[in-house]
């Protein structure tokens, strides 16, 4: 079982940027990318984490005299566009912006022996670029406002509801299976190549209920075309205090801090991670990049790499033993 410690330490790194050092000057003056960069979004485009790469992108194409581009590789719960950058050259113009799911379908990967990467092996940490609460979400026409009222209602419907995730072995599958377990009842899992068409068929009504990270739901949310019944995260979100917690619903095996941020392939060089780094996080504090931020519902980023690939580690740590006890499959 995961306790409110462990969750504690999988969150030491994803808290704030008030510790961050200023960029020294030799570091902009150090390496210097030859052509553009590409930053690898393991998702197909309108989803949270490809919203974020692109506002990331922007600005450091302002500041780092090339082009910043954004290039979607979805599928395989975000595991196909992590291995291109596992797999690319490691000389900073291939990036990897990735998000909690990382843990997840690694931990899964690992489970039935296909892992095709190593989070701790392949990828060199760079910098959290922000942190995004993971909002439980119902179509428009389910009776429910509240995880425990869904669950209720699941257990009366036959056949059993659908909930979609981002694949298999990602972070809504897993939260999928741990609610069937801890709240004993079913649903029938549709994994989907990313948030923004798991999204589209949860409007449509073909999916009931499935999870999405707030900053791209919470259009739909204040429309009223879908319902939030909870966060994953350990405190209700900011922009949406009335939102209970897993925790308070019962359910704390549910909890997951989550997380955006990005990595470059291992063995990049110290003085290329060094000066990734420092725009990386010069952006993040930027007024247009951190306020957009946070209209979205999320918390700016930009901590140090050590800090932010060790709850990374620490996420995947405790994510393992629950993967392991559900025995989920990744097709």
């Amino acid at each position: 079982m995961i306790t409110r410690r462990t969750m504690g330490l999988r969150g030491l790194a994803l808290a704030g940027v008030g510790a961050l050092a200023a960029p020294a000057p030799l570091l902009a003056q150090g390496w210097q990318p030859s052509g553009p960069i590409r930053i690898i979004v393991p998702f197909p485009a309108g989803g949270t984490t490809d919203i974020l790469a692109r506002l990331f992108a922007q600005r450091l194409t302002e500041t780092m005299g090339v082009s910043v581009v954004v290039e979607n590789r979805g599928g395989g719960g975000g595991s196909i566009g992590a291995d291109v950058v596992a797999k690319a050259a490691p000389d900073g113009q291939t990036l990897l912006f990735h998000n909690l799911t990382f843990s997840t379908t690694t931990a899964a990967l690992e489970f039935v022996n296909r892992a095709p990467h190593s989070i701790e092996r392949d990828f060199a940490p760079i910098t959290l670029g922000a942190n995004v609460p993971m909002i439980l979400l119902v179509n428009a026409q389910v009776p429910a406002r509240t995880l425990t009222e869904f669950i209720a209602w699941a257990r009366a419907q036959n056949p059993p509801p659908f909930y979609g995730s981002t694949g298999p072995g990602s972070t809504m599958n897993l939260v999928g299976e741990i609610l069937k377990r801890d709240g004993n009842f079913q649903m029938e899992h549709v994994p989907f190549r990313g948030a923004a068409p798991l999204v589209q068929d949860m409007l449509a009504g073909r999916i009931a209920f499935g999870g999405d990270q707030l900053s791209s739901s919470l259009q739909h949310i204040r429309s009223g075309t879908l319902k939030p019944i909870a966060t994953l995260a350990n405190q209700r979100p900011r922009v949406l205090p009335d939102v209970p917690t897993v925790r308070e619903q019962g359910f704390p095996n549910a909890e997951l801090l989550g997380w955006n941020g990005f990595f470059a392939p291992a063995r990049t060089p110290a003085p290329v991670l060094a000066r990734l780094h420092a725009e990386v996080a010069a952006a993040a504090r930027h007024p247009a990049v951190a306020n957009r931020i946070l209209e979205l519902g999320a918390e700016p980023g930009g901590n140090s790499p050590e800090e932010f690939g060790a709850s990374v580690h620490a996420q995947i740590a405790a994510v393992r033993p629950l993967v392991q006890a559900l025995r989920m499959q990744v097709e």
